[in-house]
């Protein structure tokens, strides 16, 4: 069964604005897929269907086995603990510690204490804040507070990462660092799913790249396999990203 499949959804926001048309793909699960396209393509409208903010005004919206249409709101909070999020506007909690922030989907899953530390400051480790885990938000820039949003999502290890221009304010380096994070979840079998303008950044991954235009899939994009690398340096690239 795929991750994500969308079967000729449209959404049409109130005041006629057709967001989304006839939208059918499918995305495996362990697949990292970029979603592009100009703004007010649809991207972000489409992570929203996703992530159960919106529903679709006609078509099917099928994630990790759960129609999202017939989905009831008391059954969205279970299904939202299974995705990380990240947002283009960080959604942190601005009086609450770096390190409070990216505890919280642990908190709201009853993880204990002990192993909700390991795992926070594992997540803060891998997008380079644990040194700041006690600051408040508000003391960080505003490429930090992403990376905070970043570890937020992923802590959890959830069965699908939704990044919404993920690296949007970081620099080329970090921003490449944080792609290669991400395409490690999907090898080690977390469906990930970005949308991004940044189409030098989604060249270089060599990844499957959905194309929207004014609500329409108009590509999609499948690059070749490059040859592999040999064992032991594929593996050397995974173990640094553990």
């Amino acid at each position: 069964m795929s991750a994500i499949r969308f079967d000729s959804v449209a959404k049409r926001y109130p005041g006629g604005q057709d967001a989304l048309r006839e939208l059918s793909f499918s995305v495996e699960a362990a697949e990292m897929v970029f979603i592009t396209g100009h703004s007010g393509a649809g991207k972000s409208s489409l992570l929203r269907l996703v992530a159960a903010m919106d529903l679709p005004t006609r078509g099917l919206v099928q994630v990790l086995g759960e129609n999202l249409g017939r989905l009831s709101r008391r059954a969205i909070p279970a299904y939202r603990r299974r995705l990380g999020l990240v947002f283009q506007d960080h959604r942190l909690l601005m009086d609450r510690s770096v390190f409070q922030n990216v505890a919280l989907p642990l908190v709201v899953a009853g993880v204990g204490r002990e192993e909700s530390a390991r795992r926070v400051r594992a997540a803060l480790d891998k997008v380079g804040l644990l040194a700041m885990e006690a600051k408040l938000p508000i003391a960080l820039s505003s490429g930090e507070r992403q990376r905070v949003g970043i570890a937020r999502a992923i802590v959890a290890k959830p069965e699908l990462l939704l990044a919404d221009e993920p690296t949007g304010n970081l620099d080329p380096s970090l921003s490449a660092e944080i792609m290669a994070l991400f395409a490690a979840f999907a090898e080690a079998g977390t469906t990930v799913l970005v949308a991004s303008h940044d189409l030098n950044l989604v060249q270089r991954m060599q990844k499957r790249v959905l194309v929207l235009d004014k609500g329409l899939l108009i590509d999609d994009f499948r690059p070749r396999p490059r040859p592999k690398a040999s064992g032991d340096a594929a593996a050397s690239n995974v173990r640094g990203l553990d």
